[in-house]
């Protein structure tokens, strides 16, 4: 699989989620197995790119190559200075965010609300591509909703546009994140372009993305809510594809080193006040559906340092050694926690 001048080891990628795809969390499912990782959105306002929040978007200090930046926004000036912008801090691969279906995003006429103007789609994806010269790349939805699907029709001007590569969910905006993905729809465009296509959408296990490949004709899969709390489903997708064998649960032991590296990127990443807060969300993720996970959950929001957090993570974990060397789920014994 290749972007550009960019080879990638693998066709298993993350997906970009506001405020899960920070730095620390696309460098660890890097190293546990994705080929590639989109960052968070950054927005493409000028006034908004001295923010912390947005400097922390944008930073991929250390982090494993290429580096994407996603951006976001309707005006083809702000896109294409946001992306010159973006490469001059070291993004070698711009993203278009064109799948957004929260409402904040799609009042600002952004995100798949653009899916209804075509020719400002054009004009977006014409002004960022001459304004760079790395690859630039699109992330879309079907259509804004099912009575106006037009993702071959914005797959032709992408490809017409010069874009490299394009990542379609199969929902439509109004769908938002509800019912299941559907992949008629991403088989019709890898069949109707030349540019390599990635199929994003209900993507969990192994046997779900080699059955979307084959479905589709997709050049690569990407993984976005599946991912949160199991960054190790990369490899296991990876493994799978190749031989078509499961690997086995992640063993304790790796999984209480994983989340002491993740915390203490994150803390470090966020500092002391927003690092033990922001991480309550991931913590929660990692502990799910496992044995006491919702009650320990529950004991965890309501410590505030970064050590007692960590040293809690950890007893946690240890606990579940009294389970087997290995993960032991238990999802019909408790309750997915929100």
């Amino acid at each position: 699989m290749q972007i550009g001048p960019y080879q990638l080891r693998n066709n298993v990628f993350v997906a970009p989620m506001a405020g899960v795809t920070d730095r620390p969390f696309r460098q660890l499912c890097k190293e546990m197995g994705a080929g590639y990782a989109v960052s968070e959105m950054a927005a493409s306002n000028p006034r908004l790119w001295a923010t912390d929040k947005s400097t922390r978007r944008i930073n991929h200090d250390g982090e494993m190559e290429p580096k994407a930046v996603q951006i976001a926004g309707a005006d083809p000036q702000l896109l294409a200075e946001a992306a010159r912008f973006n490469v001059g801090r070291g993004a070698q691969i711009i993203d278009i965010n064109m799948g957004c279906p929260v409402k904040k995003v799609c009042n600002r006429w952004c995100g798949s609300a653009l899916l209804r103007d075509e020719p400002l789609v054009t004009s977006l994806l014409q002004a960022v591509v001459a304004a760079v010269d790395v690859p630039v790349t699109l992330k879309f939805r079907t259509g804004w909703d099912r009575d106006h699907k037009n993702a071959l029709t914005i797959a032709r001007i992408a490809e017409d546009s010069g874009i490299a590569m394009l990542t379609l969910h199969g929902r439509t905006r109004a769908d938002g994140y509800k019912g299941d993905a559907e992949y008629d729809t991403i088989a019709a465009v890898k069949a109707a372009v030349g540019i390599p296509v990635v199929a994003n959408g209900d993507i969990d296990s192994p046997q779900k993305a080699a059955h979307v490949l084959h479905y589709t004709g997709a050049d690569a899969v990407m993984i976005g809510r599946a991912a949160q709390g199991r960054p190790w489903i990369f490899r296991e997708i990876d493994h799978y594809l190749r031989t078509g064998t499961m690997l086995a649960a992640p063993t304790i032991s790796e999984v209480r080193e994983r989340m002491a590296q993740h915390l203490r990127a994150h803390y470090a990443f966020y500092g002391d006040y927003l690092g033990v807060r922001t991480a309550r969300k991931h913590i929660a993720w990692y502990v799910r559906d496992l044995h006491g996970g919702e009650q320990f959950r529950q004991q965890m929001n309501r410590i505030d340092d970064c050590a007692t957090q960590l040293a809690a993570v950890d007893a946690f974990f240890e606990s579940q050694l009294a389970l087997g060397d290995r993960l032991q789920y238990a999802p019909a014994a408790e309750p997915l926690a929100a």
